[in-house]
């Protein structure tokens, strides 16, 4: 119900707060806390995401400069940098990572049913990793090379809504790879991958799980025809092959058949070679699967530039890891509050439009209206220190 709250605590509201402080109990996060509990952190920490502030000091002075409003944002104290540094430090930050998991079971309830934009009816997810490089001397636990720090965040996306159903952040030295051996397969579920996770034993494991695959093939993998399909080549597809590894250790690691799929993007003009274990989908829709794993692209690209993920608000692990799962929460509640206000725009423009009215006291939906709503500008002191931090437009 909107009753004069500003934007931020209707967005906060839709937040399972019970099933939160569970978790905070269970955990025990507010064991001897004294200020600023973990339900008030992850408020800061979520505002402080979606107005891309830049560090501890341009949270503090923001809220400050929005005094009048701080208690109308579900802030019941004025919120110190020091206070927040050290809830950062000292919060377990699994305590917003099962939130967040909490968050990606509702929104892909809701989403179950989105039309991918082709005919599919198993789940489809990508899987890749982006790198977050770190300095080494601010944060020597995240290894990557001798001259810095860095790390990795793997996720598994489901297309159906772009939501990231499986996030495991390691240091930046960890192999794409090996994600495989801590990925949970779900029957009858496509994977797509490009070709650095063309591990044929991992690959092969995949395939008795009753999973399947579609991947890149590289350009020194040694295959023999078995077979060719009769294809329609102004579909793009070139040929649609079941093919046998010939390499001494890969048919040994794949000893079963695979399915080559040659693809002419009409696009670009590349030519791309695709091998799947999947046999009864139609080339083309194999070749569009590929095309959407992208998306995962999209999502770490919005992520980094749009929720702070390059910049940390701290530099021990813990600091970092409760960043980017908060992170990850604000991403997927504004996917449950698109779905459930039944908003058209798409999910980065309501990021994007959220970031510009926070501090505003109207109807959420009135936000999405069009044009007929134009914000107050902010006055005085805000005007230059609450103006969100970016140039990107996403």
């Amino acid at each position: 119900m909107y009753l004069g709250k500003t934007l931020f605590a209707q967005l906060m509201d839709f937040l399972p707060w019970k099933t939160f402080h569970r978790i905070v109990d269970r955990c025990n996060g507010d064991h001897y806390v004294k200020s600023l509990t973990c339900a008030e952190q992850f408020r800061v920490m979520a505002f402080a995401q979606q107005t891309y502030r830049e560090s501890l000091r341009d949270i503090e002075v923001c809220l400050s400069a929005q005094s009048s409003k701080r208690y109308h944002m579900g802030f019941r104290q004025e919120i110190k940098r020091s206070t927040l540094a050290d809830a950062n430090e000292t919060r377990n930050w699994r305590i917003h990572a099962e939130f967040a998991q909490h968050l990606i079971v509702q929104a892909r309830k809701l989403y179950v049913g989105e039309n991918l934009g082709f005919e599919l009816e198993s789940t489809a997810y990508a899987l890749d990793s982006t790198t977050i490089d770190l300095c080494l001397s601010l944060f020597p636990w995240a290894l990557f090379r001798t001259t810095k720090s860095a790390v990795k965040m793997h996720t598994l996306l489901d297309l159906r809504g772009n939501i990231p159903t499986f996030i495991h952040i390691s240091d930046g030295k960890l192999g794409d790879v090996k994600i495989l051996d801590v990925l949970v397969l779900e029957v009858g579920a496509i994977y797509l991958m490009d070709r650095g996770y063309l591990d044929f034993a991992r690959l092969y494991r995949m395939h008795q799980a009753l999973a399947f695959f579609v991947t890149r093939a590289k350009s020194n993998t040694k295959l023999r025809r078995s077979y060719s399909a009769p294809v329609d080549r102004s579909t793009g597809v070139i040929c649609d092959q079941t093919v046998a590894l010939t390499g001494i250790t890969s048919r040994k690691d794949y000893p079963e058949h695979l399915r080559r799929i040659r693809f002419k993007d009409p696009e670009t003009g590349k030519t791309l070679i695709f091998l799947t274990n999947n046999f009864a989908l139609p080339a083309t829709t194999i070749c569009a699967l590929y095309k959407s794993r992208w998306q995962v692209e999209l999502f770490f690209k919005w992520i980094k530039q749009h929720l702070r993920i390059k910049k940390f608000y701290g530099t021990s692990e813990n600091a970092v890891k409760s960043q980017i799962w908060i992170a990850v929460s604000v991403y997927v509640l504004v996917a449950i509050v698109k779905k459930r206000l039944n908003l058209d725009a798409s999910l980065y423009t309501l990021l994007q439009i959220f970031s510009l009215t926070l501090f505003e006291k109207m109807p959420i939906q009135q936000a999405f209206a069009g044009s007929d709503y134009i914000p107050d500008q902010p006055t005085g002191a805000c005007q230059d220190s609450c103006r969100p931090n970016h140039a990107t437009n996403g």
